[in-house]
């Protein structure tokens, strides 16, 4: 029994010290940027934006390259942490692209993109996707933001390992300045060590004969939190808007809000039990020029508890789908057109979504 005690003690000693290590190297090794950061903008663009100008913009979050139509993830209820192959992961980018391609969008903002990451198979996202879509967006004005830099992830089973991601901008037109602007991080240590550090990325683009500017804000707000994280970050949103606002700037946030707006009716897509719920936007509570705009005709975002295998899972009824992903435009800005395009979510857990606008 004596010996039975000793060899357990030194077995419980030993996990304690390799958690401790893991711990501390976690915390040392912590991503932890400025409140505020300038981001290098690559490219050189000749065009200037000018009212009057139809413009395209489009949003996507591209699920890192590997939440195709055969993904599940274990945090929203399913089995799967490596969720795609190497050539599924090239498959799905190939897809995207040719996507991008189609719509031919002026700003294209991207989410969730992997830059040399394990869970994607170290695929640099961001320059593979200016390489391959042939547009002008994407061959001129583009800058990058973390959010999300871990060199090793070590849980579940298998661990998740090294993941460096964020979100991305590209402009046809001249960008003049691009910032990292942090958002509040709504997870305490040590979980906070291996958690996104979420931001936005706001791009300031100059309008010809005019002393005013688009201010774009590429957002991807938190979905894991208790919900107060979401609220929070929105906040910050809120008040970047309404400065700018004020300025008398043009203005559009776009992204993945992980919330619906109040302002649209989300009823045809039902939430089912058991799976992951989406929070809500008042738009009340915001400034009275500002519109919230999404479209509810297709699901914007679908559940991961389950691959989408079958026709049946195209029913609402069947399967669990959101409308998370949106654009919040100022009253200056006159909207045309605002359409999600349907991938039946074969290259990533949610459809592009583009509107198309003009500077008034």
């Amino acid at each position: 029994m004596k010996k039975f005690l000793k060899c357990a003690g030194i077995a419980i000693f030993m996990l304690a010290l390799m958690l401790g290590t893991v711990i501390g190297f976690l915390t040392i090794d912590e991503y932890d940027p400025q409140d505020l950061e300038y981001l290098m903008v690559d490219g050189e663009s000749e065009e200037t934006l000018l009212t009057g100008e139809p413009i395209v913009i489009m949003t996507w979050n591209i699920g890192y390259g590997a939440l195709g139509d055969n993904a599940d993830f274990f945090m929203d209820g399913g089995k799967m942490v490596s969720t795609a192959d190497e050539g599924r992961v090239e498959y799905n980018l190939n897809g995207m692209t040719k996507v991008i391609n189609e719509q031919k969008p002026d700003i294209l903002m991207l989410q969730e993109v992997d830059r040399y990451s394990t869970r994607s198979h170290y695929f640099d996202e961001f320059e593979y996707i200016r390489q391959f879509a042939d547009i002008d967006a994407v061959s001129n004005e583009r800058a990058f933001a973390y959010n999300y830099v871990v060199s090793f992830i070590p849980m579940p089973v298998p661990p998740i390992g090294k993941v460096n991601a964020g979100i991305g901008v590209f402009s046809k037109y001249d960008v003049s300045e691009c910032t990292r602007v942090k958002l509040p991080c709504p997870f305490s240590w040590p979980l906070r060590t291996v958690n996104l550090k979420r931001c936005l990325e706001v791009s300031r683009l100059p309008i010809k004969n005019s002393d005013k500017e688009l201010v774009l804000i590429n957002l991807h707000l938190d979905a894991y939190d208790d919900g107060e994280g979401r609220i929070e970050q929105t906040k910050v949103v809120k008040d970047l808007l309404e400065s700018e606002l004020d300025k008398g700037n043009y203005v559009i946030a776009g992204g993945d809000f992980n919330q619906g707006f109040s302002n649209t009716d989300l009823s045809a897509y039902p939430l089912h039990k058991g799976t992951w719920e989406a929070g809500v936007i008042d738009v009340k509570d915001f400034d009275d020029r500002l519109k919230f705009m999404t479209d509810t005709s297709i699901p914007t975002c679908r559940s991961l508890d389950k691959p989408l295998v079958s026709a049946q899972d195209k029913d609402p009824e069947c399967f669990q789908y959101y409308v998370i992903d949106g654009f919040i435009i100022s009253d200056n800005i006159e909207v045309h057109d605002i359409n999600t395009i349907s991938t039946d979510f074969v290259y990533s857990d949610h459809n592009p979504l583009c509107v198309e606008i003009t500077l008034k």
